[in-house]
């Protein structure tokens, strides 16, 4: 029953934690982080380095929605990469969570440990407890692309059909 309660919680929190979230047409966020191996990330790099940057946020490593999400990014990872896109995973979990969740999964792209939320904050989260399930895909240090309702299995098509019908 308790197990049920801190589900339900969760879940809810996790639906209700964005504020005024950023849209298309808006400047990405100029935000440091941390990485999975601990080595700080400042996004205006990360953004500059290929033609699209692709953030997405989960609300917790090795959960069966996030799983799915990330998995289907690692999935069309070679897919997105031929399109220019480079992939940032972030959610509030530690630097030990988001560098097990990477090696169990064998996820190609970085993970950010956004323990004091700074990242969620910047996108526009309210950041009650958890990331809100949401991607957003850069260019040119704008966004030009927002996915709100926080797609998961099909997030990787999603963008290639995005970039496709450009």
């Amino acid at each position: 029953m308790k197990r049920l309660l801190a589900l339900t919680a969760f879940l809810t929190m996790s639906l209700f934690a964005s504020a005024e979230s950023l849209k298309v047409g808006d400047p990405a966020p100029q935000v440091t982080a941390t990485t999975e191996t601990g080595a700080e990330l400042a996004f205006s790099e990360a953004y500059s380095k290929t033609p699209y940057t692709l953030v997405f946020f989960y609300p917790k490593a090795f959960t069966g929605g996030c799983t799915a999400q990330s998995c289907a990014l690692r999935d069309g990872y070679e897919a997105l990469a031929k399109q220019g896109v480079s992939i940032i995973g972030v959610s509030t979990d530690s630097v030990e969570t988001q560098k097990k969740f990477k090696d169990e999964y064998r996820l190609p792209y970085t993970l950010i440990a956004d323990t004091d939320k700074k990242v969620l904050k910047a996108f526009g989260q309210t950041a009650l407890l958890f990331a809100s399930r949401q991607a957003y895909l850069i260019k040119d240090n704008k966004i030009v692309y927002a996915d709100l309702k926080g797609s998961t299995k099909q997030q990787a098509e999603d963008i290639l059909k995005f970039l496709a019908a450009k």
